[in-house]
């Protein structure tokens, strides 16, 4: 069960169950206990990285591979292991997308299971009827973008409508709004309007707050690594190239609120971008992730120049996909 307790406390608290395990399973580990950011613990044994991640209530398992890959960067250890209560299942898939050794065991009181990659799951493909929807969102001023069976229309790369399913008719119709709360209020205010005239209306309102010279708003600090994909994806030479498409990331975004990566693909350069803001450690296993899904022969993680940090650089040569950071400036 996840975890509130602070992360710091946590972190000691897993640093005792870490040489506790580790020593059930034949292997003493010495030296300092490194507390990592989210409450994991991390120590080492013969130049190979022990790392216990910790189940908060914020951060699951599955979210901390990229710390601990930096954590053994930064050690510089020869292998990895990483031990969890759950999620180990995508953090063996992720693991394997790197060749550094990483080891991923499931944590089970204090016996070590071996973890299962768990396959990425399918993604659904958006009905007709909902495809259908997509000349209005152009008609309005948006651009539509096809997401895990989801058609909804950005704004540089903020949703402003989204398809849906009337469950009180079954009828599909486009709501208009920046969010889902957001929708259903335009819709209780606005339910008689004509729906293009309302988003041509929204379109212009988020425009202004989205440009790269626009003064700091809330609208603009949302979905700010798809601001950035869709600044690329209008000017691919920032990063090399000459043609992407937005496309799916692995797994479906939660809400619109979450700072997620996001992606873009070159087919005929089988080149994925994947954007990213802020220092996010768990960008360059997610990049893993979405190479694979969309079969890329090279990848290209791009962040604000001020993110571009030696890390990170230092993370993504560890991918067996060719990969590397490009800062954007601006």
């Amino acid at each position: 069960m996840p975890s509130s307790i602070d992360p710091a406390r946590h972190a000691q608290l897993n640093a005792v169950r870490l040489r506790a395990v580790a020593d059930d399973a034949g292997t003493p580990l010495t030296g300092d206990v490194t507390a990592l950011g989210a409450g994991a613990a991390a120590l080492t044994a013969d130049g190979t990285g022990w790392v216990l991640l910790a189940d908060l209530a914020d951060r699951g398992p599955d979210q901390q591979l990229g710390a601990a890959l930096a954590w053994a960067v930064r050690r510089d250890v020869g292998s990895l292991h990483v031990l969890a209560e759950r999620g180990t299942g995508t953090l063996a898939r992720r693991a394997a997308w790197f060749s550094l050794p990483v080891r991923v065991s499931q944590l089970d009181g204090r016996v070590l299971v071996a973890a299962e990659p768990e396959p990425l799951p399918p993604v659904d493909v958006v009905r007709d009827d909902h495809r259908a929807l997509a000349d209005l969102i152009v008609a309005g001023g948006a651009t539509p973008v096809e997401e895990h069976g989801v058609l909804v229309g950005e704004v540089d790369g903020l949703e402003v409508c989204r398809v849906v399913d009337v469950p009180e008719t079954g009828e599909v119709r486009l709501e208009v709004g920046v969010g889902a709360h957001d929708r259903e209020t335009f819709q209780l205010l606005h339910g008689d309007r004509p729906t293009v005239e309302a988003l041509a209306d929204v379109v212009r309102a988020v425009t202004q707050h989205r440009r790269t010279d626009a003064a700091p708003h809330p609208l603009k600090q949302l979905a700010a690594s798809r601001l950035l994909r869709s600044r690329i994806v209008a000017e691919p030479s920032l990063v090399g190239l000459d043609a992407l498409v937005a496309v799916d990331p692995p797994l479906a975004r939660p809400n619109l609120k979450d700072q997620l990566p996001c992606a873009a693909v070159e087919h005929a350069s089988h080149t994925l971008v994947v954007c990213s803001t802020g220092i996010d450690l768990e960008v360059v296993p997610w990049a893993g992730d979405a190479a694979a899904m969309h079969a890329a022969r090279r990848c290209v993680v791009a962040v604000p120049e001020r993110d571009a940090i030696d890390l990170q650089h230092r993370l993504a040569a560890l991918l067996r996909v060719p990969t590397t950071v490009v800062g954007i400036a601006g």
